[in-house]
């Protein structure tokens, strides 16, 4: 039994200072907001390429490094140059990751689309709707966590994520509705919270595909407990990319 609970020191120490980092740079806002973000990307961006092409070593670093300026960039220069500057990254990248080149354009869009997505929030909704949205996703993570390790039972997903249960999931969602509860009682905006942890959820499912495909077990081991940044913030990129979207393509904005 105590297996099943060996990862969670690690894991709440880690959690704790990355809560602390988080809050202080969400509290903050601005240059403090952006610059956490671009250094998360960046770091997801090296994991990414690291697992996609594993021969390579300088070369990735730098993509690493160009990821998170250009993660800045994004949140600096208008709208319709946001699109093109993220495939132009993408696409000048390319020619580095030898195998697995698909998996590879298409995650780092997600990373950079839910990097973007962060920082728009933040800086576009206020401090309390990107509070929300992180609380979603943590409170999803904990929850699901917690009710995995206890209840067990079928599994969601076993081909592509042999750890994540039905208890778990369900419980993610509970978890997520209550944040929406707290925050407004409207129930739109509940079925909300829930559809952004489902999001959350399939980011991490993502990136166990991923990780599946490639052979490893976490994408790096730079966060004791939790393994790379991506192991970490893969469901806060689902999350950040489905609410992005939501206010591109229905124009919806966050009130109340």
């Amino acid at each position: 039994m105590s297996g099943n609970w060996d990862d969670l020191k690690p894991r709440v120490i880690s959690g704790v200072v990355m809560a602390v980092v988080g809050t202080v740079s969400l509290w903050a806002g601005g240059i403090w907001f952006m610059a956490l973000i671009a250094v998360c990307c960046g770091a997801m961006i090296w994991e990414l390429a690291r697992m996609c092409a594993p021969d390579q070593g300088a070369e990735i670093i730098s993509m690493g490094v160009i990821a998170a300026l250009v993660v800045v960039l994004l949140a600096l220069i208008p709208g319709i140059y946001i699109g093109p500057i993220m495939l132009g990254f993408v696409g000048a990248t390319w020619s580095v990751i030898r195998t697995k080149r698909t998996v590879y354009a298409l995650y780092a869009l997600l990373i950079l689309v839910g990097g973007y997505g962060f920082i728009h929030i933040r800086q576009d909704f206020g401090l309390i709707w990107m509070l929300w949205l992180v609380l979603v996703v943590v409170a999803s993570d904990m929850a699901g966590y917690i009710a995995g390790r206890m209840l067990g039972g079928p599994k969601f997903w076993p081909k592509v994520s042999p750890k994540k249960t039905w208890s778990g999931t369900v419980a993610g969602w509970i978890g997520a509705a209550l944040v929406g509860v707290a925050f407004t009682q409207t129930a739109g905006f509940v079925l909300l919270s829930v559809l952004v942890a489902f999001a959350a959820q399939m980011g991490d499912i993502a990136e166990s595909a991923i990780k599946r495909k490639c052979g490893i077990k976490d994408s790096s081991n730079l966060i004791p407990g939790h393994g790379g940044f991506m192991d970490r913030f893969d469901g806060m990129l689902g999350a950040s990319v489905v609410v992005v979207l939501l206010v591109s393509l229905t124009g919806f904005t966050f009130a109340g």
